[in-house]
């Protein structure tokens, strides 16, 4: 017998998992296919962050900021123990493409955006606290600015999400081989293999939610339709085993690039990242290059060379992730980092793909696919409401 669900989802990363809970929270029958394991991808590969994105008021992306500072303030209420408050420090040098004049106004419609809620002020360190900074480099050093936004370990939220969908009734094949789907005019058949073995289901909606695979997984759903122009983008973090920073997290600017980067302390460790690299090779194969390590590394000579030279006799660990972002020309710094959703049709749409998208803005996200999709599913009962429901680590 052919096994029904509303919702079958490929793809087991932040936005696969927060579908599945909304939809298992709205009574749906859903079903998560996942190739290895929850957060195995993106999801476990990212700057651990849940913040607003100060930088994207750069471009001009003021609703992107304005969703992601309220997601913020929601999970600093649901996740209290994996999504906490950081200090964050801006230093400003003589050489800062960024004058004060701009961090200071930024900051302040930073603070607006975010409803002037809980961690949503700002100021500047005083000249006389300089030197605890965690050795940040003072010569030429103007201002230094802090503010607060959040961080989490973004596999951990993950794990923690997906949970929450279970104990909604959420099931899940992993790991599973997501074979193909036939789009027909009131339901998806779906095909994957898991335990030795081809399985195949029937969906109202088929949620493509693979992350740096969703173009792949788009190429085997017939008939075939649309493939969302976008690219991908592999982004490198370093590890390094000193003394991670005690005062919060650095936000500083790439002497050659100017973007951002941000000097953090993750479990026990330093952690630095990221750059933007276009990349060409099969999601499967992502892995640091030199020169990205190169990058980082002569980064944090810059910014604290106490630190960088201390760690210099340990190599540095180092994980790459993939985003998905827009096509186009230019350099992906200056992308938007908006959710692209793409359906199959307008009316009753059967396949919805996620291109896209935030960490921090993941439930967000998950309510759009919802709407987006509620005319192919079928009226069940709420169980229960995402936006009251505590994630604690799984």
């Amino acid at each position: 017998m052919t096994l029904a669900f509303d919702l079958v989802i490929v793809g087991g990363g932040i936005h696969g998992v927060g579908v599945a809970q909304r939809a298992a929270a709205t009574g749906h029958r859903v079903l998560l296919l996942e190739k290895t394991a929850i957060a195995a991808g993106t999801s476990s590969r990212s700057s651990k962050l849940i913040h607003g994105g100060l930088r994207y008021l750069e471009t001009g992306q003021l609703r992107l900021v304005r969703e992601s500072l309220h997601e913020r303030t929601a999970l600093l209420r649901l996740a209290p123990e994996l999504v906490r408050l950081q200090r964050f420090h801006i230093p400003v040098y003589a050489d800062t493409r960024r004058r004060p004049w701009v961090l200071a106004t930024g900051l302040a419609l930073y603070a607006g955006l975010a409803g002037f809620a809980g961690g949503a002020g700002f100021g500047l360190v005083p000249r006389s606290e300089w030197e605890a900074l965690d050795g940040l480099a003072t010569r030429g050093l103007e201002r230094v600015f802090w503010y607060h936004d959040g961080q989490t370990d973004d596999a951990a939220l993950a794990r923690a999400v997906w949970a929450s969908a279970q104990r909604l009734g959420a099931q899940s094949a992993i790991p599973a081989t997501f074979i193909g789907a036939e789009r027909r005019d009131a339901e998806v058949v779906v095909r994957y293999a898991a335990d030795g073995k081809v399985h195949e289901c029937r969906a109202q909606v088929l949620v493509n939610a693979a992350g740096p695979w969703a173009a792949r997984v788009a190429r085997e759903i017939t008939p075939a339709g649309a493939v969302a122009d976008v690219e991908l983008v592999q982004g490198t973090h370093l590890l390094l085993q000193s003394a991670p920073p005690a005062r919060g997290i650095y936000y500083v600017e790439s002497p050659r690039d100017g973007r951002a980067i941000f000097v953090m302390p993750f479990h026990g460790a330093l952690m630095i990242g990221t750059t933007e690299l276009r990349y060409r090779a099969g999601p499967d194969e992502v892995a640091p290059t030199a020169g990205e390590s190169h990058y980082l590394l002569g980064i944090l000579r810059r910014y604290f060379p106490g630190v960088a030279a201390a760690s210099a006799a340990s190599p540095p660990s180092a994980f790459a992730g993939l985003r998905v972002l827009p096509g186009g020309p230019g350099h992906a710094f200056h992308r938007s980092r908006e959710t692209h959703l793409a359906v199959d049709r307008e009316q009753a749409p059967r396949v919805i793909a996620i291109y896209g998208g935030k960490l921090t803005t993941f439930r967000a996200t998950a309510a759009q696919v919802l709407r987006r999709v509620a005319s192919s599913l079928p009226s069940r009962r709420a169980v229960a409401d995402v936006d009251t429901l505590p994630l604690t680590p799984a």
